[in-house]
């Protein structure tokens, strides 16, 4: 498998038409992941002291996932300035942790599911 997705990324001459609404759904799910995780964690951590420490481990996990955006973001404009100077190191040393706050979101998600005391 894996030697298998090494031919295909490393394969020239592969070309594929964007289509137009390629880059207005990218960057709004984008803006709009990163604006709703960043409310997300701002009322976790509002109402954390109210509902205990699994609101505080969900807010955690809304932490991450908007940090995972910000990544994103990052991790593009590094394969832009990259691609234009033809010098992809930093694009492959940002991208090889680019899931590490997934991760993480989930760990501080099953903490927030584990830390939750009363059920109905």
């Amino acid at each position: 498998m894996l030697p298998i997705l090494g031919l295909l990324l490393f394969q020239t001459g592969i070309s594929a038409n964007q289509p137009g609404y390629f880059v207005p759904v990218l960057l709004g799910s984008l803006v709009a992941g990163g604006v709703g995780w960043l409310i997300a964690s701002v009322l976790g951590f509002a109402r954390a002291r109210a509902f205990g420490a699994s609101t505080r481990w969900f807010s955690f996990a809304a932490v991450c996932l908007l940090i995972y955006h910000i990544q994103f973001v990052l991790l593009g404009i590094a394969a832009v300035l990259g691609a234009q100077q033809n010098y992809f190191d930093s694009v492959l040393g940002l991208g090889a942790f680019f899931n590490v706050f997934v991760v993480l979101g989930a760990v501080c998600a099953i903490m927030g599911f584990v830390r939750l005391t009363n059920p109905r």
